[in-house]
C-alpha cells in the first residue's frame, strides 16, 4: 500500500541532503555557504522525486545471453545523458547497473550500495561554477537476471531563477565567462525538446573551453 507519509519524509530528507552537500560545496569555493542551496529552498523549487524500476533484460529477449552483440546494445534502460538540474542524489537497490563516463569518454561501472547515496552535478551547477564542477554524463543498463529500482532527486530552482557563471567564481579563477545567464525554465523547456544525449550546455556557451 502507498505510503504518502513516508514518501513526503524522504522526499525532506533527501532534499536537507541536498542542501548540505550544495552548502559545503559553496564553502569549498569560497563563496556564500546558501548560494546554491538557496535555489532549492523556496518553497517554490521546481525539485522532484522520480523512482525508476529497470526489469530484467532477459525477461525481454527470451534468455538471449548478454554476450550477444544484438542483446548488449539494447540493454541500456536509461541513454546517456547529463541531468538539467542542479544535483541529483540516487539510491538503489544492490542491483548494479549504473555507469558513468570518464574523461576518456570510457563507460565506467558504479558498484551498487543500498546504504549510500550517489550524487551527481547537474547542467546548472556547471554553468554557475563557469566549468569548475561538470555535468556527469551517465547511463543506466538493465541487469541479465535481476531488476534494478532507483529512487533518484533532482534538485532544481524556481523555474524564474536566473542561472549564470557566479562572478566571483569568474574573478577567481582568472578565466573568460563560459555560459550565458537564463533561466531555469527557459533551459528546462530547451532539455526537454532535445535529445536525451544531446549537449545541451553548448547552446549556452560564450565561449570555448
Amino acid at each position: 500500500m502507498f505510503d504518502s507519509s513516508a514518501v513526503n519524509c524522504y522526499i525532506e530528507a533527501v532534499k536537507q541532503l541536498a542542501r548540505e552537500i550544495l552548502d559545503l560545496t559553496a564553502e569549498g569555493l569560497r563563496v556564500p555557504s546558501h548560494t546554491f542551496s538557496r535555489l532549492i529552498s523556496s518553497v517554490d523549487s521546481d525539485s522532484v522525486l522520480r523512482v525508476n524500476h529497470y526489469p530484467p533484460s532477459d525477461q525481454f529477449f527470451g534468455g538471449a545471453t548478454l554476450s550477444d552483440k544484438s542483446v548488449s546494445l539494447t540493454r541500456v534502460g536509461f541513454g546517456e545523458h547529463t541531468d538539467p538540474q542542479i544535483l541529483t542524489v540516487l539510491r538503489s537497490n544492490d542491483v548494479g547497473g549504473l555507469q558513468v563516463s570518464n574523461s576518456d569518454g570510457m563507460w565506467v561501472p558504479v558498484s551498487p550500495d543500498p546504504s549510500a547515496f550517489c550524487v551527481n552535478v547537474g547542467d546548472l551547477l556547471q554553468v554557475m561554477t563557469n566549468g569548475r564542477f561538470i555535468s556527469l554524463r551517465h547511463r543506466a543498463l538493465t541487469s541479465g537476471e535481476e531488476s534494478r529500482l532507483s529512487t533518484t532527486y533532482f534538485a532544481g530552482p524556481p523555474l524564474q531563477a536566473m542561472i549564470g557563471p557566479l562572478p566571483a567564481l569568474v574573478t577567481m579563477m582568472n578565466q573568460p565567462r563560459l555560459y550565458q545567464t537564463f533561466t531555469w525554465g527557459e533551459y528546462k523547456k530547451l532539455a526537454y525538446s532535445l535529445r536525451l544525449e544531446d549537449s545541451r550546455l553548448d547552446m549556452f556557451r560564450t565561449c570555448k573551453d
